[in-house]
């Protein structure tokens, strides 16, 4: 969707066909000639995984397509491909419009390497180029990007042109990022100077814009998993890592804290869960009870007290040991209203309980390794 998007903005983008199966794709070949044949899912580094294959022939498409469609590519499995018109590229360059949230204005960012390594550039090979909204982005600031990536002078303006052309998307559509990476230089090699083309798209547009109905013809695509949707749906902010140790704390900032003090301990933290500074005991018990159900290898709750009682969490989570069995080590911060009410509770249990952030980190650290 993000490159027909940008076709529609005039941006140049090689021409394609999304497939379902692999005879479409075969038909596409037929239609296109030599294609690449991709894998559609919301996912970076596809290439790597096997979810990008090229063929040039449509019994080459039919195959590849096969062996794709059905596939698990980083836990997405793979129900449909684009197969587009290969190119023959010359450089890949990375070009992209998001928002600086500190500055608060919008961002070009630029690079003379892109694809698939994108990830692995030095800061100091990126380049950064405010945008002020009064004026929006003029052909001579794009100029003088191409200018510092090393771009030849015939291909300037054409650079401009796509630049100038993203910027209008990224305004027009209301997004957070319009990405083209990688940026080709293509078929210089046929005696002509090259053409730019996006050869990969992608576009993120700001979610309350969808829930407002400003982007009708944009579909709105949910990537949250099955447990995050279970616990978002308490009205608590969660997101799926890839550690072993259960993580819950009150506020965003001290989940945070909470998470890289973790880290500085050698433990691996397998979710972010803030459970707000206000949460009653009823959330904080329902998504307790689910990151147990995870089977994590520690449990680490921290609470500081304001507007939340830490007696009040205390009988939560002692409620949840009282009504299910588990073995995991359970262990638990609280500091603010009423802690020593809390802490004495939770003791009391056989909970292990702290007053020190660190020390209740080291600890989960500790026994995660157990």
């Amino acid at each position: 969707m993000a490159k027909e998007v940008l076709r529609r903005a005039g941006v140049p983008v090689p021409d394609g066909r999304l497939c379902r199966t692999p005879d479409e794709a075969a038909a596409a070949a037929a239609e296109l000639g030599p294609i690449a044949v991709k894998a559609q899912v919301l996912v970076g580094g596809r290439g790597r995984a096997g979810g990008i294959r090229i063929a040039e022939t449509p019994e080459e498409a039919r195959g590849a397509a096969a062996a794709i469609l059905g596939m698990d590519l980083k836990g997405h499995r793979v129900e449909t491909v684009y197969c587009e018109q290969r190119l023959e590229i010359d450089r890949e360059l990375y070009l992209a419009i998001t928002i600086d949230h500190s500055a608060r204005r919008p961002l070009l960012i630029a690079s003379a390497d892109g694809g698939v390594a994108i990830e692995e550039v030095p800061e100091k090979a990126i380049i950064r180029r405010m945008i002020d909204l009064p004026w929006g982005l003029q052909p001579f600031m794009a100029r003088q990007v191409a200018l510092r990536l090393g771009l030849p002078a015939e291909a300037h303006a054409a650079f401009s042109d796509i630049a100038g052309r993203l910027y209008a998307v990224f305004r027009e559509r209301d997004a957070t990022l319009v990405e083209c990476n990688p940026l080709v230089i293509c078929d210089s090699g046929r005696g002509a100077p090259g053409r730019l083309m996006a050869a990969d798209a992608r576009l993120n547009v700001d979610d309350d814009a969808l829930g407002l109905g400003r982007q009708p013809d944009l579909p709105h695509t949910e990537t949250a998993t099955d447990l995050e949707k279970r616990v978002r749906a308490l009205g608590l902010a969660f997101v799926e890592l890839d550690g072993d140790i259960a993580v819950m704390a009150n506020g965003a900032g001290i989940t945070m804290a909470t998470l890289d003090a973790l880290q500085s301990f050698g433990g691996r933290p397998m979710n972010f869960l803030d459970a707000g500074g206000g949460a009653s005991a009823g959330p904080t018990a329902e998504a307790l009870d689910i990151l147990l159900s995870t089977s994590p290898k520690a449990v680490l709750i921290n609470i500081f007290g304001g507007i939340t009682r830490c007696d009040e969490v205390a009988q939560a989570i002692i409620d949840v040991k009282q009504r299910r069995a588990f073995s995991m080590p359970l262990l638990v911060r609280l500091v603010g209203t009423n802690e020593q009410r809390g802490t004495e509770m939770l003791r009391a249990e056989g909970i292990a309980a702290f007053t020190s952030m660190r020390e209740a980190a080291r600890a989960a650290a500790e026994a995660s390794r157990r």
